[in-house]
């Protein structure tokens, strides 16, 4: 008997189980991506449409290019746009949740979460704020929009100018979609152009290129004193501990999180941006100071670059904890650094909760971000008043220490020329944000370069190779900064 049943244990051993048979796989977040797709195209179409002041088929021929899934067309699909309420719905009740946005006067579109409706988007934040003085069009650049003729600037060879322009419009890849392009040289616009349906009133979304804005908002509490780059941030983060002196976030300074080298859980460059990273805050409606207090410490702060979202929205929570004062904190963009600039066409947009989503969510067109890139190379002072110090700008353009691995390439919330180009002054810099958005500022030539895109697919469009086909075209300048 005891053979047998011996024998039989045996058997069930050897045989595979239903347990080892069965294999991972599964996408449990399969849902909430939809869910968030149907956010991103919300968010994309509704700031295209009244944002951008951009047609149906415009928006669908090159803003949704870039959403993963089937959207339609400009006649029919799976979306509703309210002209009266300036919205746009997107899905149906089909088990995923119906994704909408609202155009609100100041900030641009606001996503909406999955349990709200038409009748929700009263309560939606808004922020009006009196248009700068005086007429653009009469006001002479930079700070407004009245130019001379570009041909009158010395020491251009307008050739390869030209060529720079055709090589940064006529890409090979379809995929590679440029909007506009500007020069400046020595202050002065030597080279505009705009692909058709684009003109320089345009506004389109800079991505990440917000981020240097944003570093720029938070250097000026820095050089105040409201700021410090190397104390502790001083948050509370959730959820909260019974012990909270004993959480290892509480180590993490402001220069950590501006050098993307904060420590915590890279949900955003592990690829789970869009089921449970900032995507929730971009594109589903959750408060994004929420979701950048709730990620867990994985690392020690400063000893490892991860490229997130959060980092630079914990920043600017910061900022917004250094002011102390919500309507304060609200107007800041405009007095300190937008109105300054006559960046008449930015606006900033805010979650539903009236935060700044200053790691992505601007909307601005190519001349003010060249102004904004002239800041930078006038030393951070702009009319005779300084806006932001030297030293916060060699802080934006020192190599954060977590990078010592990888090579010169990030700096503070600015990207660095890589130490294996040769063929771009080595002091360049510039924004960076999807699609091809870059703000690119060259010292050593007197130059900034603006290329506003709306690629997608796998992209590739090369901001270095761009700064190099330019500078055939100039020589370098004697006062090298």
């Amino acid at each position: 008997m005891k053979r047998i049943l011996f024998a039989i244990i045996a058997v069930l051993l050897l045989a595979p189980s239903d347990a080892s048979a069965q294999r991972g796989g599964f996408d449990y977040w399969g849902p909430q991506r939809e869910m968030v797709q149907r956010g991103v195209q919300a968010i994309l179409q509704c700031n295209g449409l009244f944002t951008s002041n951009r047609t149906l088929e415009q928006v669908f021929d090159q803003e949704l290019a870039y959403v993963n899934r089937d959207v339609g067309t400009p006649e029919a699909g799976d979306f509703e746009v309210d002209w009266d309420r300036k919205a746009v719905a997107i899905g149906t009740e089909d088990g995923v949740p119906v994704m909408r946005a609202a155009f609100r006067d100041g900030i641009g579109c606001v996503i909406m979460p999955p349990d709200q409706t038409w009748e929700d988007i009263d309560g939606l934040p808004i922020h009006p704020m009196p248009p700068m003085a005086g007429d653009a069009s009469q006001i002479a650049w930079p700070d407004g929009d009245l130019i001379g003729g570009a041909t009158s600037a010395t020491g251009v060879d307008w050739e390869a100018l030209m060529g720079a322009s055709d090589w940064a419009f006529d890409r090979e890849s379809p995929e590679q979609v440029t909007l506009s392009l500007m020069v400046v040289h020595k202050g002065q616009i030597v080279h505009e152009r705009y692909a058709p349906g684009v003109d320089m009133t345009t506004r389109t979304r800079t991505w990440s290129t917000a981020k240097s804005i944003a570093v720029t908002l938070v250097g000026m509490l820095v050089d105040e004193g409201k700021m410090s780059l190397d104390d502790p941030i001083g948050l509370e983060w959730l959820p909260q501990q019974q012990a909270p002196e004993g959480d290892p976030r509480n180590q993490i300074t402001l220069r950590h999180l501006l050098n993307m080298s904060s420590g915590l859980e890279t949900v955003d460059n592990g690829g789970m941006e869009y089921a449970t990273g900032s995507g929730l805050s971009y594109w589903a409606g959750m408060s994004s100071v929420e979701g950048a207090l709730s990620r867990a410490a994985i690392r020690e702060p400063g000893t490892s670059w991860d490229y997130e979202n959060y980092d630079t929205l914990l920043g600017v929570l910061a900022m917004k904890l250094a002011i102390g004062d919500d309507e304060e904190y609200l107007t800041f963009p405009r007095r300190r650094l937008l109105d300054k600039l006559g960046m008449r066409n930015t606006l900033l947009s805010t979650d539903r909760f009236g935060d700044f989503i200053l790691s992505s969510q601007v909307y601005t067109n190519a001349r003010d971000l060249a102004r904004f890139g002239l800041l930078y190379l006038n030393g951070g002072v702009w009319n005779g008043e300084r806006l932001i110090s030297e030293d916060w700008i060699d802080f934006t353009r020192t190599p954060a220490p977590a990078t010592v691995d990888r090579g010169q390439q990030y700096g503070g919330q600015w990207w660095l020329v890589p130490n294996d180009r040769t063929d771009v002054p080595a002091n360049a810099y510039s924004t960076a944000g999807n699609r091809g958005q870059f703000t690119i500022v060259v010292p050593t030539h007197d130059l900034v370069i603006v290329r506003r895109g709306l690629d997608y697919g796998r992209q590739g469009f090369n901001r270095w190779d761009l700064t190099r086909e330019v500078l055939k075209a100039f020589r370098p300048a004697t006062d090298e900064r």
